[in-house]
């Protein structure tokens, strides 16, 4: 096939997923290509909600791209992680949050205002039953024609596959966790 009979998409769903480290961090690149080709990009983080990295870097530059960045932070933490949480909160409660933040990422998606929606752990949110699967799959059918929708987080859920046109399944070869070091800061979070 030449080169010529290829065609374009008005928009694509990015999917990043699977157990080993980078999801968010392509996330993060992905964003930041768009924002160079003066996109209009909304980042909405489901899980995380501690001080990571990116999020000190997002509020750091959103003042330069002024209204061409939304950044949503509806994540209230590790969810079912006992010893790992910064926070002890009800399973209600992580469900609330998780449901509110749902709800800014849709308006986002089905705006049209955006050309980039990034969902960043939206999967982890489906996978923990925090939102549906039908409600991941509304979020992906009901985007604007023109917006992009980029799905990180382990566990993207098979049976929505198809509706992915880019998906990475990030495999763990090796990390230091496993033998009982903590994340760094400014590398793995």
């Amino acid at each position: 096939m030449a080169f010529e009979d290829y065609k374009t998409k008005d928009s694509v769903v990015i999917v990043y997923t699977g157990e080993g480290k980078g999801k968010t961090t392509a996330a993060l690149g992905l964003m930041t290509r768009a924002l160079g080709s003066r996109y209009k990009v909304a980042f909405i983080q489901f899980i995380k909600f501690w001080g990571v990295g990116e999020h000190v870097f997002i509020r750091d530059i959103m003042p330069m791209y002024k209204d061409q960045l939304f950044f949503y932070k509806g994540g209230k933490g590790f969810y079912k992680a006992k010893d790992l949480s910064e926070q002890h909160i009800s399973n209600e409660k992580h469900e609330a949050f998780a449901q509110a933040t749902y709800k800014v990422a849709l308006e986002c998606a089905v705006s049209g205002k955006y050309d980039l929606v990034i969902c960043d752990e939206i999967n982890n949110a489906a996978k923990e039953h925090l939102i549906s699967i039908s409600q991941l799959e509304d979020l992906i059918k009901k985007r604007a024609k023109n917006t992009s929708l980029c799905l990180t987080g382990r566990d993207f859920p098979k049976s929505l596959m198809n509706y992915a046109d880019i998906a990475t399944d990030m495999k763990k070869i090796k990390h230091h966790f496993d033998k009982k070091y903590l994340a760094n800061k400014g590398i793995d979070f």
